[in-house]
């Protein structure tokens, strides 16, 4: 277990826990093994894990192990308190944990450090961003800016249904990358019924690139 690459992207409040690869034979609640009692080899294994991370981020937060089952939109139920987000890609678990006294907001997300599939930036951006990502790429190729745009705006829809309870699609938000220094910004840009005075409609968030992957949290 190690905490170096999301803890490096959340403030010092954020508890943080990562593996590279699955655990085996992780203990699991009753009520977490019934949500995936149907569940293939694959997923019962990154599910599990994902709990392993969040248990080891709650014990450095002085929490006790608790059953964190999915709700009705598949985010754990975090204990009263606590904010929390988990991420999981090929190779990799990870999970934040914080105190509501401490945080407003959680979101964090890793993804392969490769391209995008053919056709699916069209699907996760607005217009404004794709001469954007063109120029960074043109100047950092040693980025894959659209998968990093990708993961930016999982961690900000993250971070905003742990402040609203509500999601964003990706065209609801436009993400503007620093590639000097490993930032970026988020404007929400649609705003729906019972929104006003929730959150902020602008956001700042962190990105790594790191062995083998990208890696983005977004905090306040």
């Amino acid at each position: 277990m190690v905490a170096d690459l999301i803890a490096g992207l959340v403030p010092a409040g954020v508890r943080t826990a990562e593996v590279f690869g699955d655990v085996a034979d992780v203990s699991l609640f009753p009520e977490e093994e019934t949500a995936i009692a149907s569940a293939v080899d694959a997923r019962r294994r990154e599910f599990a894990t994902g709990r392993h991370c969040a248990r080891a981020a709650l014990s450095a937060l002085g929490r006790p192990a608790v059953p964190l089952p999915p709700d009705e939109h598949g985010v754990p139920s975090w204990p009263d308190g606590v904010l929390g987000s988990l991420t999981h890609c090929d190779g990799y678990r990870g999970a934040a944990v914080a105190s509501r006294e401490d945080v407003m907001s959680l979101g964090i997300d890793a993804e392969p450090h490769r391209p995008l599939p053919q056709g699916v930036l069209e699907a996760v951006t607005i217009a404004p961003e794709r001469p954007a990502l063109a120029v960074l790429a043109d100047s950092y190729p040693s980025v894959h800016w659209d998968r990093l745009l990708f993961s930016a705006k999982e961690s900000v829809f993250k971070s905003w249904f742990s402040m609203t309870g509500d999601r964003l699609g990706f065209d609801d938000a436009e993400v503007e990358f620093e590639a000097e220094i490993p930032f970026f910004r988020a404007w929400v840009l649609r705003q729906r019924p019972g929104w006003a005075g929730k959150a902020p409609t602008a956001v700042g968030g962190r990105w790594l690139v790191c062995r083998g992957l990208v890696l983005t949290a977004v905090s306040l």
